[in-house]
């Protein structure tokens, strides 16, 4: 059980990441999920409730103690990372807070594992997607429904999560998108006409009235549209296509950020219209080769 007074700290700490940093309501929930579970851990450890005076004096051996208990609870080394990573965020503005040295929390070394880089579709194969989803549905309108949203995810970079958050207070089409992604931060995307003509042809095939603040892409029963169904029907794609498990909604979107970077778009731009924080998360996400990088470099750097 959590103390009344490390509950209350967990709540601030949780309620700064949203304020200040503009967490997502997906990263508050793991991120107060992984700390409760340590706390709660922590409490268990030591047999007793988890004050804030207790909690400032945990020591290597109090942190060994729970990343084996992890381990042994079969949690893998990239999810304890993350696990850690939270705790981390967490001490730090703690002990800035109550005035005490964290070091013991903060010098813990996480797991190492090996990052899975993101596969993105050869161009071929992407379009290939895009013109065979059609095929999946008998029904018309789900037919024109599936493409519309992949299409949005490859024509313009968008999460799966962006393309079904657009209401009709997007409409009519222009030739850009307003999107409010991560954190809530929001970004202008351009709308290429291939997109636009895609949730066009949905628009004028969906039987279900489309008003101020409804989602466009609707279930067969009128409801908002669920993430499953567009993952369910690019796997009976691919597996028509024989493509690998790694053609997935999210590749698409891997895809429009390295095939614009392969056409000569700058990363910075590409950054922008993907709505990344940093650089080096486009950087990870595009899939361009370290052949074509020394390439652009040598011809475009003014010593080479």
């Amino acid at each position: 059980m959590i103390s009344p007074a490390a509950r209350d700290a967990l709540q601030g700490w949780l309620d700064a990441q949203k304020a200040l940093k503009g967490a997502s309501d997906n990263t508050i929930t793991a991120y107060a999920r992984d700390v409760a579970d340590f706390l709660d851990f922590m409490t268990r450890h030591s047999g007793e409730a988890q004050g804030l005076a207790p909690l400032s004096r945990l020591g290597i051996s109090d942190m060994r103690s729970w990343m084996a208990h992890e381990r042994g609870r079969d949690v893998g080394a990239r999810s304890l990372a993350r696990k850690l990573s939270a705790v981390k965020s967490f001490y730090r503005w703690l002990s800035e807070r109550e005035g005490f040295d964290a070091s013991a929390v903060l010098s813990t070394r996480s797991p190492k594992f090996q990052r899975k880089l993101p596969r993105p579709l050869a161009e071929e194969a992407a379009r290939q997607v895009i013109d065979t989803l059609e095929m999946q549905s008998a029904t018309p309108w789900v037919a024109a429904r599936d493409q519309a949203v992949v299409t949005l995810l490859y024509g313009c970079g968008l999460r799966i999560s962006e393309a079904l958050g657009l209401t009709g207070d997007d409409l009519p089409l222009g030739t850009a998108l307003r999107i409010r992604g991560k954190g809530g931060k929001e970004r202008m995307v351009p709308l290429i006409p291939a997109a636009r003509e895609a949730v066009e042809t949905y628009l004028a095939l969906c039987p279900h009235d489309i008003t101020p603040g409804s989602p466009v892409f609707r279930g067969v029963r009128g409801g908002a549209l669920s993430p499953r169904l567009i993952q369910k029907v690019v796997e009976k794609t691919r597996a028509q296509l024989g493509l690998p498990a790694t053609a997935t909604p999210h590749a698409m979107r891997h895809s429009f950020a390295t095939h614009l970077l392969n056409a000569g778009g700058d990363l910075r731009a590409i950054q922008e219209l993907l709505g990344h924080a940093s650089l080096s998360t486009t950087q990870v996400y595009t899939g361009v080769d370290t052949a074509r990088l020394m390439e652009v470099y040598q011809r475009a750097h003014p010593k080479a």
